[in-house]
């Protein structure tokens, strides 16, 4: 087994390796998941964005077969879920959110147990675990418990858990979360090495920058509907747009600077005392204005943008 180049087998040549129809899920009079359709084609990597309590985990629970739909249905590798549950499993990888590893067990031990679930042979675990750990950078640590790891590499051994059963679907849920900078780094050049291989992935994070260098497709869902779906830059171009413009002021300057950007093709948000403004376009007259401006910051547009545009600035309970 070669990790970065993972064998790939879809359910057909163009046929979605996940599909999403109609899938809705109510508890009691609340309705979590919302009618909502999506698929995912074989290689591709798609970001499933979302607020706290917007219905993105209660999805991937029903992928996962873990919480029973309401109505609707899904399809992973043109099998039916939860029916063929058994089989469908069995070519999946997950990483959780959560720390799932056994603490009283090596970190090579820790593989060998998870390739005995799928019935993996012990000298093919043994070969896979041995290639895994090079390529997440564990060789040296194979024979310590896991309460020796770092937080990075505990998060790069659950992704190798994740792969031992070569899947065809890696589920990634905040893969990187509460790792430092360089762990992060090193973690996007692993998922990008899979990623170039053919390895088809579902990742849902909240660190934004991630999803886009990641995805070529992005989900963002919101009180249970999907609320825009596609390639990640070309939605923020659409409904955002090309650049970003901070400026700070007092209300009387920006309440004057709100008016006078009638003739720009852009769309302005105050928050405190700091306009936001959206540009389309390039505009001279905007940037003129800005000259008389006590402090401001040109950027370009990005996904944070984009969702918050699409989601709201307000904090949401789980």
């Amino acid at each position: 087994m070669n990790p970065v180049a993972m064998p790939n087998h879809p359910a057909g040549p163009t046929a979605p390796l996940l599909a999403v129809s109609g899938l809705t899920k109510r508890f009691g009079n609340r309705t979590a998941v919302n009618a909502i359709d999506f698929s995912v084609a074989p290689g591709e990597c798609v970001g499933f964005l979302g607020p706290n309590g917007a219905g993105k985990t209660t999805t991937i629970n029903m992928l996962l077969g873990l919480v029973q739909k309401s109505a609707g249905a899904i399809r992973l590798f043109d099998l039916p879920v939860p029916q063929k549950l058994a089989a469908i499993k069995a070519r999946i990888g997950v990483v959780p959110q959560a720390d799932s590893l056994d603490p009283d067990l090596t970190v090579e031990q820790n593989l060998l147990l998870y390739a005995s679930y799928y019935s993996i042979p012990r000298n093919v675990a043994r070969e896979r675990a041995a290639e895994l750990l090079h390529f997440f950078a564990l060789e040296s640590r194979r024979g310590e418990v896991i309460g020796q790891l770092s937080g990075g590499q505990r998060r790069r051994l659950l992704l190798a858990r994740a792969l031992i059963n070569e899947p065809q679907l890696l589920i990634l849920d905040e893969p990187t979360i509460g790792l430092d900078p360089q762990a992060r780094h090193l973690m996007w050049e692993r998922l990008q090495a899979l990623k170039a291989g053919g390895t088809t992935m579902l990742l849902t994070s909240h660190y934004l920058d991630e999803v886009a260098r990641l995805s070529d497709q992005v989900l963002i869902i919101d009180h249970g509907r999907i609320v825009a779906q596609g390639e990640p830059r070309q939605l923020i171009t659409d409904l955002v747009g090309i650049e970003v413009f901070e400026v700070e002021g007092t209300d009387a300057e920006l309440d004057l600077l709100r008016r006078e950007l009638a003739g720009c093709d852009a769309v302005s948000e105050r928050v405190g005392g700091t306009l936001y403004i959206y540009a389309k376009k390039e505009c001279d007259h905007l940037e003129a204005l800005l000259k008389k401006s006590r402090g401001w910051l040109r950027r370009p547009a990005n996904l944070e943008d984009l969702f918050i545009q699409l989601t709201g600035r307000s904090l949401r309970e789980s």
